[in-house]
């Protein structure tokens, strides 16, 4: 009972425990099975548990994956910029699905993505798209659990890289108009470590479109843009500038 009583302590409520992190609090899978039928805990898939009667959402998944299992997997790209405020330039459709962004090396398990309780609410996006890590996560609350998310500068160029194929041209040009406080040294770091020429492209032709202060501060000499041209959107317009093939944008940015 002792035992049990200190886990519910170090275990935020809402969220998903695994059986490797009970492990490292020195408690045996016969525990873990006694507990079970005890019904402290309730299990939702191979090696992971939850309150018995809790309600578990994608945070609460999420927190797991990030704090019991040390997964490099965060919030990014539009659902990112949402919580940070900046919904209100992002086009409102059908039901949006939360954008959960990881390398491809990152191997989740299979109770995240089989259980059925935030299967449908989530979109797993993996892409190498730094050469290296650059400190643009933080720890936000999302539904009474703190997950760590991308900071705006990283959200967007998350966005960016996934357009058109996943994200729109449109959205990304109105929601770059909402961005007038993005802290150019953290971009500039974010530029000089991204590894898609045609993010980093699309992100400049964008942000100097719509001439915000943090624009001016930024060192394009120090940015590796690559060679040729790039096509973003079929039947665009060549922007000799960019070398990216874009529909032309109209002064007032809409």
């Amino acid at each position: 009972m002792k035992k049990i009583n200190q886990i519910l302590q170090k275990w935020p409520q809402k969220t998903v425990i695994t059986t490797d992190w009970l492990k490292r609090q020195g408690v045996s899978r016969q525990s873990v099975d006694n507990y079970k039928n005890s019904g402290w805990l309730e299990r939702i898939g191979q090696g992971a548990y939850k309150r018995e009667g809790d309600e578990i959402s994608w945070e609460g998944a999420l927190y797991a994956l990030q704090k019991f299992q040390s997964l490099s997997i965060h919030v990014g790209g539009k659902t990112a910029l949402e919580l940070q405020g900046y919904g209100h330039y992002i086009k409102i459709g059908t039901h949006e699905k939360v954008i959960l962004w990881k390398t491809p090396e990152v191997r989740l398990p299979s109770w995240f993505k089989s259980y059925d309780g935030w299967a449908n609410e989530l979109e797993v996006r993996s892409a190498t798209l730094f050469s290296k890590e650059v400190d643009t996560l933080s720890d936000t609350t999302v539904g009474q659990v703190e997950v760590q998310i991308s900071s705006a500068e990283r959200a967007v160029l998350e966005y960016i890289y996934d357009v058109p194929k996943q994200e729109g041209f449109d959205e990304a040009n109105y929601i770059m108009e909402g961005l007038a406080s993005l802290r150019p040294k953290v971009l500039q770091q974010l530029l000089e470590a991204c590894n898609s020429v045609r993010s980093k492209r699309l992100f400049m032709y964008l942000a100097e479109h719509h001439d915000h202060s943090w624009f001016k501060r930024l060192d394009p000499s120090k940015i590796d843009f690559g060679k040729g041209k790039r096509e973003i959107i079929k039947g665009g317009k060549l922007n000799k500038k960019y070398k990216i093939v874009v529909p032309e944008l109209s002064r007032e940015g809409r």
